[in-house]
């Protein structure tokens, strides 16, 4: 890989620094003999690294952390190069500090691991006050010690009941919220549980249980480009702003291109369909010069195959195993969410740009419903059904950049296309004559 793979004349122009230039090059000696099995292994690793950030050496992600750790010699410098993620590793977890592309996307909430449900806004209050309550804790704790130290942290913050936040824990309720943020942390091993049983806590106040705290682990949680106590601004978007941003000030037009080819690489990487109406003129600019370079890299990083189109470029994952949602599915939700699908890619393709109403796909839903009730599950049928059917397609669609909302409007985007439906031609055989 050598400086001529970067068509832009401008950044050809300016010697790089000695950092991305050692970068560039260790990379380009790593990439230039492997074989097909080392390929696979360094894109099974980047995939895992993608879908799940933090890897254990034990557990599910075992197999997936010895392949982070074989192969950590290229990965390091991959990520730092075409990302700018760091990538933490040692014996305890594999640690990659990934940022979000759009820093206003609420369609992937973290999920409680065994429901699969999302978390509640209190659960979300409570798992942070877990954190940092367990950075003053000693190498153990308990579940009644870590309830007592949040419930000390919210009584101390008067702006928690400002914003009606109330966690209490005196309710079933509320006490499910904190057992679900638990279980995160089990998952993330960021606690070990020793003896007892969390689940108890639900119904018993009193019920406790024994914890291992994992430091190591605790320490790298945050994904940050700096401590949130230097963030000054108490704008909840501007903070996430300040937390994420990259630490590249554009003062040279090799800066400025070396932001706008990360700010694409993060698009890509992390959520991977790219149109080019919400690029703006620079990045678009810098695209149209770049792509040539930015897609074959991520291709072979990942094994995404690129779906190029008028509107803007996805990168589809045919092995399914990197995306949070996938279409189709079996079942009653995945059969109703192909049929929504193809129903929204005819109405692009009528008419490009023009919203559906969220009724109207309600209506379309009970049509559906109508037709295939005696091959799905048998609650279909019950009131409300058709719009919690709906309602799931939506966020679903959403979350894969398929379908965009506003409101009770919703905008079907190009990259939906791909689930319409085309009127087959036939044509007549032609008899063949013999001609005397």
């Amino acid at each position: 890989m050598d400086v001529k793979e970067y068509p832009d004349a401008e950044l050809r122009s300016r010697p790089p620094t000695n950092t991305w230039r050692r970068r560039r090059d260790r990379l380009a000696a790593l990439q230039s003999s492997i074989s097909a099995q080392e390929r696979d292994e360094r894109q099974r690793a980047v995939r895992a690294l993608l879908s799940q950030p933090l890897l254990s050496p034990e557990g599910s992600t075992s197999e997936s952390f010895k392949l982070v750790q074989k192969h950590r010699d290229w990965l390091r410098p991959w990520f730092a190069h075409h990302a700018a993620w760091q990538l933490m590793l040692d014996s305890e977890a594999a640690r990659l500090i990934k940022r979000p592309a759009r820093l206003d996307d609420a369609t992937r909430p973290c999920r409680e691991p065994i429901s699969d449900v999302p978390l509640s806004r209190r659960a979300y209050v409570i798992l942070c006050l877990a954190l940092a309550s367990l950075v003053r804790a000693d190498r153990q704790t308990t579940l009644v010690r870590l309830r007592d130290s949040i419930i000390g942290l919210v009584r101390a913050e008067p702006r928690f009941e400002t914003a009606g936040i109330r966690v209490e824990l005196e309710h079933q309720e509320s006490r499910r919220d904190f057992v679900h943020a638990i279980r995160l942390l089990l998952v993330w091993r960021v606690l070990e549980r020793k003896q007892g049983e969390e689940e108890r806590f639900i119904k018993d106040a009193q019920a406790d249980a024994l914890y291992n705290v994992h430091r190591p682990v605790l320490a790298r949680l945050l994904a940050a480009n700096r401590p949130p106590s230097l963030v000054s601004t108490n704008v909840f978007r501007e903070r996430l702003r300040a937390l994420a941003e990259d630490d590249i000030t554009a003062t040279s037009d090799e800066a400025r291109h070396r932001r706008l080819r990360l700010r694409l690489f993060h698009q890509l990487l992390d959520d991977p369909v790219l149109y080019y109406d919400e690029l703006s003129e620079e990045d678009r600019e810098y695209w149209d010069r770049q792509r040539g370079f930015i897609l074959p890299e991520i291709e072979m990083a990942t094994g995404l195959v690129r779906e190029v189109r008028a509107e803007g470029v996805a990168m589809t994952d045919p092995s399914g195993t990197l995306s949070d949602y996938g279409l189709p599915e079996e079942g009653t939700d995945g059969h109703i969410t192909l049929l929504l699908a193809t129903f929204l890619a005819g109405r692009l393709r009528e008419s490009p740009g023009v919203s559906v109403g969220f009724d109207t796909l309600v209506a379309r839903t009970s049509n559906f419903i109508a037709v295939h009730y005696k091959h799905w599950r048998k609650d279909v049928r019950e009131q409300g059904q058709d719009r919690a059917l709906t309602r799931m397609v939506v966020e679903r669609l959403c979350a894969l950049r398929l379908m965009r909302q506003e409101g009770d409007l919703l905008f079907p985007l190009p990259a939906i296309g791909r689930y319409g439906l085309r009127e087959e031609y036939v044509t007549e055989p032609i008899e063949d004559t013999l001609m005397l």
